[in-house]
């Protein structure tokens, strides 16, 4: 009996049926600190074919700390948390994962919170009442490039930005000390952290901020933060939108 030549064999193993290749579920990561709010969006991102959650934490500071070693592919990201908010969030782990997509999340649509979302570098900003389907087509819309948002808030960020580009960005003006602050607020820290880093009385530290949001005609610390990072990925970037 003649056997089949190696090149038969090859052909004869090519044509076999093979065990299919389960497509690799898209990666979402979840960030809300109600209990009950995150295993209901847990199982609906399960539910997607496409999606998996690999992660849900409870606050911003377990955020920071775990997504980067799980390397979300998307990250949906509650505005509301407490100590560090969903702004001040975003805005770190963009700098350290800035390929990962973050969709913000809120319960209501506020003009300057989306101005601020945008600027902290989020990708995308639903609400929470966004029925399921809707969900599922923003995640994939975000991947692909886009800018999921309701029609009711993307005229508020319209608006928002006609408002803001009236506003000169008065961030050249602050000084060594100040942009220290800002870098350090930015990491995180405490006014007395803060402080003790730069050995400063807290006194001092608050006055400086109070500088700051002169400057960068802010009242809050995450706003202040926001602008000071948004100048900085400007400024790195000139090509960039200002």
């Amino acid at each position: 009996m003649s056997h089949p030549s190696p090149k038969t064999t090859n052909l004869v193993k090519a044509g076999q049926a093979e065990e299919p290749v389960a497509k690799q579920r898209i990666k979402v990561a979840l960030v809300e600190d109600q209990p009950k709010a995150r295993e209901s969006w847990t199982k609906l991102i399960n539910s997607f074919p496409d999606f998996t959650c690999i992660c849900s934490c409870g606050t911003g500071e377990e955020a920071v700390r775990i997504l980067p070693q799980e390397l979300p592919d998307v990250v949906l990201m509650d505005i509301f948390l407490p100590r560090m908010s969903g702004i001040e969030c975003t805005v770190r782990l963009k700098t350290l994962l800035p390929q990962t997509q973050i969709i913000i999340l809120t319960a209501m649509a506020d003009q300057e919170l989306v101005f601020l979302a945008l600027q902290a570098g989020a990708d995308g900003y639903l609400l929470k009442r966004t029925k399921p389907a809707d969900l599922r087509i923003a995640l994939l819309d975000v991947l692909n490039g886009g800018a999921p948002m309701t029609s009711q808030i993307a005229r508020r960020v319209i608006e928002s930005f006609r408002q803001k580009t009236a506003v000169r960005d008065e961030s050249a003006r602050l000084t060594i000390r100040e942009e220290q602050i800002l870098l350090l607020l930015s990491q995180g820290y405490s006014n007395k952290v803060i402080a003790d880093k730069l050995e400063l009385s807290v006194d001092t530290v608050c006055s400086h901020l109070k500088r700051v949001f002169n400057k960068l005609h802010v009242s809050s610390r995450t706003e202040a933060v926001v602008r000071y990072m948004a100048s900085k990925t400007t400024s790195a970037n000139p090509g960039g939108l200002s």
